[in-house]
């Protein structure tokens, strides 16, 4: 990448301003605008005399506004955390808490009021973003400063902040880009997932990189079928950017097909395992079109690896692979005791290179235990169970601990579990997934001591501790069934045997 992803964006304002960047809710947004946006607020951040290089949230939902919030802050010399307007307020105190940062921008009001830090409300914003300045770009993030920060879940409530750099990033741009995917010279893309969620970024950089279109989905259209396909068959889209569960979704609609998305001619998936079953539907719909299998951690800037799913990979695997590492990093598979296994053999996956974070934001416990050095480059344990032939290509068979992909989202069970044993009415909890065919999460399921309490039936209490959880907790956190007993059962050490509860869980 020759010149700088902000100066690339910047270019087209210049060459071609009346150019489409955004298209959402039926409103569409040029490039010129992205820079009159981004210039003014970063001229008002530079004015607000924030420590350099110091992050800054920035809270809200889908908007074009979000996006050019982003791209100011990174112009004024500062990493941005996204926080999705749909966040509980807790976890929006908690990130303020963790990050420590410098300013909070909202796009979108905030649900709290945030002491001890300055805050860009959402009228104010407005306002700078109707200022037109001169901005000269001297102090933009570059090489390894932090370009943005999103937060995952943590055990025991605390979620994680994963740093990612400029380089990474563009290493991540540069590779999705090249000859590997082949993508159409003009990118119209689909933008689905929150920008709190890394997937997004698959989207959103390579698009604006190429002076493409993102075809933005609001959580609103995506909650409702009718309206979802109604939204969907309006789209010029060419490239698909999504979970395997949300074309799972779109699958279920007859019409999404190649007859009637003939300019579909890209799917790329990441996030959760891509089940045989989804990939072979959507090969069966859409017989033309490339499908690509991704796999990354947050950890690892959005997604290291890749594989075509053609009809021959379909016809030679009954669980697809998850590709082969991207240039400019490196795997290897080792065992308990962290010795590489044998081609072919199981173990943890550890990954390094350009793509690896340099770990979370002021969590010196969790970085060492997560990260390290390898010849002089970010090495990080994924956690993840894989094998890797003798030509590098990798398959995935489940989490060496406790923590599952759900529709996408990274939940980590130990996390859920200590936020519903503070519900009031439960005195204990475990949850657990409950997996399918396919070998992927279809559930979430509370195993619950329940506090004495004076509900006629399950059924009522099950209302009042969901009504209490979805002020605690992300939704899709939210276990969908919930199951009552006496007491749970222990392991030797006196802890909840939470395998036992899996295993009996996915006997059923």
């Amino acid at each position: 990448m020759t010149e700088s992803l902000i100066d690339k964006i910047d270019s087209y304002a210049k060459n071609d301003g009346d150019k489409v960047a955004y298209h959402y809710m039926g409103q569409e947004n040029t490039y010129k605008q992205l820079k009159d946006y981004s210039d003014a607020l970063a001229e008002h951040i530079d004015a607000m005399g924030l420590p350099i290089n110091q992050p800054i949230i920035v809270f809200g939902g889908k908007s074009f506004d979000m996006i050019a919030a982003f791209i100011g802050v990174i112009k004024s010399g500062h990493s941005y955390i996204p926080v999705d307007v749909n966040s509980p307020k807790q976890r929006l105190i908690m990130i303020n808490s963790i990050a420590k940062p410098v300013a909070v921008i909202a796009v979108s009001d905030l649900p709290t009021k945030m002491t001890g830090v300055p805050v860009i409300s959402q009228s104010e914003l407005e306002q700078i973003f109707l200022e037109r300045v001169t901005y000269k770009m001297t102090h933009k993030i570059h090489d390894d400063q932090i370009f943005y920060i999103i937060f995952t879940s943590g055990t025991t409530g605390v979620p994680k902040g994963v740093q990612i750099s400029y380089n990474n990033l563009q290493s991540f741009v540069d590779w999705m880009v090249g000859d590997e995917f082949k993508l159409p010279a003009n990118l119209q893309m689909l933008q689905q997932p929150a920008y709190s969620f890394d997937l997004s970024v698959m989207s959103l950089y390579p698009t604006l990189y190429q002076g493409g279109t993102l075809h933005v989905l609001s959580k609103k259209t995506t909650d409702n079928f009718i309206v979802l396909f109604t939204a969907l068959r309006s789209l010029p889209m060419n490239v698909w950017v999504s979970t395997p569960s949300f074309v799972d979704i779109c699958l279920l609609e007859s019409t999404f097909d190649q007859q009637h998305y003939p300019q579909l001619t890209h799917f790329l998936f990441c996030g959760e395992e891509l089940t045989h079953q989804t990939a072979a539907s959507l090969k069966k719909r859409f017989p033309a079109a490339h499908i690509f299998n991704t796999y990354g951690p947050t950890e690892s800037t959005v997604a290291i690896t890749q594989i075509e799913i053609t009809q021959a990979v379909l016809d030679h695997y009954d669980r697809l692979p998850i590709g082969y590492m991207k240039p400019e990093m490196h795997a290897k598979v080792v065992d308990d005791e962290g010795k590489t296994v044998i081609d072919g053999a199981k173990g943890e996956l550890v990954i390094y290179g350009t793509s690896v974070s340099q770990g979370y934001i002021n969590n010196p416990e969790k970085n060492a235990q997560a990260f390290y050095k390898i010849n002089g480059q970010n090495a990080y344990r994924t956690g993840d169970i894989t094998s890797m032939d003798a030509n590098g290509l990798l398959k995935y068979f489940g989490r060496k601990d406790f923590q599952i992909k759900l529709n996408g989202f990274r939940i980590e069970l130990e996390d859920v579990s200590g936020i519903i044993s503070k519900e009031e009415h439960i005195k204990q909890a475990v949850v657990v997934p409950k997996y399918n065919s396919q070998h992927t999460v279809s559930m979430l399921i509370a195993y619950i001591v329940p506090e004495a309490n004076d509900f006629k039936t399950d059924l009522e209490l099950t209302a009042a501790i969901k009504k209490n959880l979805s002020k605690m907790m992300m939704k899709y956190m939210i276990p969908q069934k919930l199951v009552y007993r006496k007491n749970l059962p222990l392991s030797t050490n006196g802890k909840i045997d939470i395998k036992a509860v899996i295993n009996e869980v996915n006997s059923q």
